[in-house]
């Protein structure tokens, strides 16, 4: 599947994958029942270079369908204290997600 950035230079604090569901993408279309109907899973593979240590770290990550928040994106969980020049990242709100409205 196409991503809406397949690589990263520099990691940030926090990466959002993100797959835009557009003409070509093969969910396009699909509502939730169909992904239902056919008990679909995504399986996240990343591949990364921890500079620190100079190796490669992999990460895998499988979702179902039942996990899949229709109609939400993540919160951002990045706090900024501008007197100090401050940025955090508040790990708290790692699975925090708000709802949106469906297009």
């Amino acid at each position: 599947m196409s991503l809406e950035r397949n690589r990263v230079a520099l990691f940030p604090l926090s990466w959002t994958i993100v797959h835009p569901i557009e003409e070509g993408s093969p969910l396009y279309g699909l509502t939730e029942r169909d992904l239902a109907e056919c008990g679909v899973e995504f399986l996240v593979l990343l591949t990364a270079a921890d500079e620190t240590f100079m190796q490669t770290v992999h990460a895998r990550s499988s979702y179902r369908y039942d996990e899949i928040v229709w109609g939400a994106r993540f919160s951002d969980i990045f706090e900024q204290d501008r007197a100090a020049h401050d940025l955090t990242v508040d790990v708290s709100r790692i699975h925090a997600y708000e709802r949106t409205a469906l297009p």
